[in-house]
């Protein structure tokens, strides 16, 4: 990307969080190479977003540490990953001026430029004056991720992209997450939606209560999962 050298691997690394006496995420360990989806799934409460927020800096643990190729992640004091969120948060601006507003918070050259190419790239050009507020689930969701795009992150985390999304908007996020993936985004997503992992992701972690069970290439963990745990939740046996 651009020449930059990268930040990657992600080397996670015995990510020990505690709230309240309890420990949500226990001994935590795994590494994030360069490209490729890499799917976190587990039932509710696994510790799939917390894990995200660690990775991207937004909380710290108690133990283990969150350490990539270069420093914190940052080239020439820009962060070089991004995270979209479950409900991302919009302005009350227009979606053109959301995208310029990430650009200027981080001192971007020609915001115009990228802002533009963002609205081209992610089929939005169309509602570049509507205020983002008003857009649909699945409208919003592909602004929040053409602003983290427009960021130029090596890396996005997505947290349950499509959660909150009909099948038709689903299916419009998906190719939106295959189509940066094939331009060497590498991408570490939480989803509650298996199919979306079979149709995604090359590669699963699997939590359960706060554990990584299982960390393996996604057609080996559908067809083989290692673990008890694993098996119960492919098999629908384990709450969500």
């Amino acid at each position: 990307m651009h020449g930059m050298p990268s930040i990657l691997p992600l080397a996670v690394n015995g990510l020990v969080l505690e709230r309240e006496g309890r420990r949500l995420l226990d001994d935590v360990s795994f590494t994030l190479p360069r490209g490729g989806i890499t799917a976190l799934i587990g039932p509710n409460g696994a510790g799939k977003s917390l894990t995200l927020r660690l990775c991207h800096g937004l909380i710290r643990p108690e133990g283990g540490s969150v350490d990539w190729q270069i420093g914190d992640g940052r080239i020439a004091g820009r962060p070089r990953h991004a995270m979209v969120f479950q409900r991302p948060v919009m302005l009350r601006r227009s979606v053109r001026a959301n995208l310029l507003h990430a650009l200027a918070a981080l001192s971007f050259d020609r915001p115009a430029n990228r802002t533009e190419a963002a609205l081209v790239r992610f089929g939005l050009s169309d509602l570049a004056e509507r205020p983002a507020r008003l857009l649909s689930g699945g409208e919003q969701q592909r602004l929040a991720i053409a602003r983290a795009w427009a960021l130029e992150p090596e890396v996005m985390f997505l947290d349950e992209p499509s959660s909150q999304l009909d099948p038709g908007a689903t299916r419009k996020i998906e190719q939106v997450i295959a189509g940066l993936s094939a331009e060497g985004m590498t991408i570490l997503m939480t989803t509650h939606d298996l199919g979306q992992v079979r149709r995604l992701a090359d590669r699963v972690l699997f939590l359960h209560a706060g554990r990584l069970r299982e960390d393996a290439p996604a057609d080996r963990f559908f067809q083989a999962p290692v673990s008890p745990e694993a098996r119960a939740f492919l098999a629908g046996d384990l709450l969500w």
